[in-house]
């Protein structure tokens, strides 16, 4: 799968879904230390972050996705063997609520 800088929420949700399917964790990270309401988010600590597996996903969002998208290809050099995206429109543009039916799955 190719990985693009950003994906928005349904595209999150939608990934997510297929690729831990397949065995890949994808794990939302905090940079702001603000926890999005109805979101499983991890808070931004690398030394936690080199324990998961080689050719895991992190998905980094900041109060409106410019700053985790500055400072991606920081997140990359500093995880070479993971997969880093910024969530677009960070999470200002998190909706709470938003479920994927079966027909939006992937």
């Amino acid at each position: 799968m190719q990985y693009p800088n950003e994906w928005t929420q349904k595209e999150y949700l939608q990934h997510k879904a297929k690729l831990e399917k397949e065995g890949v964790k994808v794990v939302l990270i905090d940079t702001i230390l603000s926890p999005i309401e109805k979101a499983n988010s991890t808070t931004y600590n690398p030394h936690e972050l080199k324990n998961y597996p080689d050719g895991s996903v992190f998905v980094f969002y900041c109060d409106s996705g410019k700053a985790t998208l500055d400072r991606l290809r920081e997140y990359k050099e500093k995880f070479p063997t993971m997969h880093c995206i910024s969530l677009k429109g960070g999470r200002g543009y998190w909706r709470k609520n938003m479920m994927l039916l079966d027909e939006d799955a992937l």
